[in-house]
């Protein structure tokens, strides 16, 4: 029923010899679209089920241009292991395809490893940021405060030069490090090492706020929980669809979500006042925007304008000689400082 109600999506179901439940695969026609307007970054993640049958829950997700979390797969299997999680990334690849420049990130977990590596050989596999600082701080439990503070700006910074730098203090800080998390490879926990575009995705956070929000209904039984997940990847899905409706020529009415808002672009405001208190597009202008000829760069004050902000250093600020060559007016030389 759900591929006749959405034609395009792909449900795989899977049965042991015994004719026994195995796996579970869906992904939804929408999901499979729209994965093409987003940075190619997979987070994967996987999570036990409560129920009576118990099992585990496998998600894929990534960001969508607005930073909000996009459903892509989601599986059930009986375990998390190599042959599911295997399963679950080769039904992964042959729905979403392979993008030359496609990173997944997740935890450390053994079996994640091993299927990446069989699946997605060519796909750099970055490890979540947080979870290889908690193998940190349960390796070096004398040395948590300094690990997290050094740590975390060695991973997050961009330049090489800072990298070393940071990577020094945080090695003369916690003895050993140095060895442990090159072993685990500087480019799988660094920004800048990182030898594919991460776009600022240094966790697996996406997934386990999925994870977090299905928390409830991971108690139910499978039909009844794969119909929640349907339920709410369409609740999510017609809520970020915001509809734009001209008045006239320069008047809009935006509905986001349960909300309507007037923008009148001649005078340059929206109902939610952001745009004329900020004097930058807010949502529903960009919305605006994208159903228009207007330009969002065009509707953002001169303050905000590479012009301006070069034009705010063109003054030169000179140095000063050294004081011996200094030309003293008398009056000031004649004062007892």
């Amino acid at each position: 029923m759900l591929m006749d109600t959405n034609p395009g999506s792909v449900v795989n179901l899977e049965v042991s010899d015994g004719n026994k439940f195995q796996y579970l695969f869906i992904a939804f026609a929408a999901s499979i679209h729209g994965f093409s307007y987003c940075k190619p970054v997979i987070s994967i993640d996987a999570t036990h089920l409560n129920g009576k049958y118990r099992g585990v829950l496998f998600t894929a997700v990534c960001h969508d241009a607005n930073q909000q979390i996009f459903p892509l797969a989601f599986g059930v299997g009986d375990s998390e292991n190599d042959a599911s999680w295997t399963w679950f990334l080769g039904r992964v690849k042959s729905v979403f395809g392979v993008n030359p420049a496609l990173v997944i990130v997740s935890d450390r977990h053994r079996s994640i490893n091993n299927a990446v590596q069989e699946v997605f050989p060519q796909a750099f596999h970055g490890i979540c940021m947080y979870h290889l600082l908690n193998n940190l701080k349960a390796k070096f439990r004398s040395k948590t405060k300094e690990l997290e503070q050094h740590y975390i700006r060695t991973a997050k910074t961009y330049n090489l030069q800072d990298f070393h730098l940071l990577f020094c203090t945080l090695c003369s800080a916690v003895p050993r490090v140095k060895e442990y998390l090159e072993a685990v490879g500087l480019d799988r926990w660094t920004r800048s090492h990182a030898p594919s575009r991460r776009y600022n995705i240094m966790t697996t956070n996406i997934s386990e706020s999925l994870n977090a929000v299905l928390v409830k209904v991971r108690e139910f039984p499978i039909t009844a929980f794969v119909n929640e997940i349907r339920l709410l990847c369409q609740k999510w899905f017609h809520e970020r669809r915001t509809k734009v409706i001209c008045a006239d020529q320069y008047t809009f009415d935006v509905v986001d979500g349960d909300r309507n808002y007037c923008v009148d672009m001649a005078l340059w405001t929206c109902t939610c006042r952001k745009f004329q208190l900020d004097q930058l597009p807010c949502d529903h202008v960009l919305a605006v925007v994208q159903k228009t000829p207007y330009e969002a760069y065009d509707l953002c004050s001169l303050y905000y304008t590479r012009e301006f902000w070069h034009e705010t250093y063109r003054g030169v600020i000179s140095p000063i000689p050294h004081i011996s060559s200094w030309s003293i007016p008398q009056q000031i030389s004649d004062f007892d400082l």
